[in-house]
């Protein structure tokens, strides 16, 4: 006669299976470490004896065929790589603030930064939002192509006294305009358009939003008094350790939306913040703003809000570049101008 069947706990499952994903990703690590450690120093090698005049493009070359003869099924040591890596090298050598990020990241992400870059600055905020936001090799090559560096440094989010005071590190956590190319928008989308867009394409979204950012729902209830009331979506964000609401407006900013956006946020510190939690932030999404407009209505406004714009197009680079290029300009100008004072 069989033994009847007790069900099997399950109660320590979870806590294995999270031991295994944990040592995986050590693993990983520690094996993409050894491998940019490599690169590193076979770019030093090539430097040193480039610059002593012992090698030239002839002998990388051979170095290579060298690689392929007697390592054969070793893939990546071709004459380009090698200069790359030389070029890797070169370029972080010096610098002991950004050179342990490199370590952190891919090979592939490495060299999208390298080869896309144009400043050191910008190379150092590439590195430190990769690492930062765990970002694929193709979400990278996104935010060069929304021009992400250009637009924080022209365009930092405007935000209300109150968000900064409650939370002094939203400035860089929050953006001033956010990219929904994604979405495939047509002109003349309407609000319910964006909204079931970014449901549709919630992955995308989140990560355009940051790392630290968790849905929570979509319209969202709260019922005050005897009405009941909808927010657009809502989430959390982890490293403020509060709500989040968002509210699409299809249209441009207008002072009054403000006023909407206190409301519902009131309501969420009154009916569903936890007691562990920070006061919820409010973010009107927009399809423009005027931004003296926006200075002027969160100036006066008691709300940790801020107000941002959806924009359904990748940005003209090409443009953002040549109003950095003016903005370090002026910075390099007012810098001198100051040192030149009595």
């Amino acid at each position: 006669m069989n033994k009847p069947q007790h069900p099997v706990p399950t109660d320590g499952f979870v806590h294995i299976t999270e031991l295994i994903q944990a040592a995986r990703g050590r693993a990983y690590q520690a094996v993409n470490t050894v491998l940019i450690d490599l690169y590193w120093q076979i770019g030093e090698h090539i430097s040193h004896k480039i610059a002593a005049a012992e090698w030239g493009d002839g002998v990388v070359e051979r170095l290579a065929a060298h690689i392929a003869q007697t390592q054969p099924g070793l893939r990546g040591f071709t004459r380009r790589n090698l200069f790359r890596m030389r070029q890797f090298y070169d370029t972080y050598q010096g610098e002991a603030k950004v050179a342990p990020l490199v370590r952190l990241l891919p090979w592939t992400h490495n060299l999208i930064i390298l080869s896309q870059s144009k400043r050191p600055e910008e190379r150092e905020f590439y590195l430190r939002m990769a690492v930062q936001e765990k970002w694929a090799s193709r979400d990278l090559e996104r935010q060069f192509q929304a021009a992400l560096f250009e637009r924080v440094v022209l365009q930092p989010a405007k935000v209300s006294a109150a968000l900064t005071q409650i939370q002094p590190q939203a400035q860089n956590v929050f953006k001033d305009a956010y990219m929904v190319e994604f979405l495939g928008l047509p002109d003349g989308h309407s609000e319910l358009d964006l909204h079931r867009g970014l449901l549709d394409k919630l992955k995308a979204f989140l990560i355009e939003l940051g790392r630290d950012f968790c849905f929570v729902g979509s319209e969202f209830p709260l019922q005050v008094g005897g009405r009941d009331f909808a927010l657009d979506l809502l989430f959390f964000h982890r490293g403020l350790n509060c709500l989040v609401a968002i509210e699409l407006k299809v249209g441009r900013f207008e002072p009054e939306y403000l006023g909407k956006l206190s409301f519902y946020l009131e309501a969420l510190d009154r009916d569903a913040k936890k007691p562990h939690e920070n006061p919820a932030i409010g973010v009107l999404l927009c399809a423009s703003k005027d931004d003296e407009v926006v200075e002027y209505a969160l100036s006066r406004t008691a709300s940790p809000a801020l107000i941002a714009a959806y924009e359904t197009q990748l940005p003209d680079k090409a443009l953002l570049l040549s109003k950095l290029h003016e903005f370090y300009l002026q910075d390099a100008g007012d810098a001198a101008s100051a040192g030149e004072a009595p």
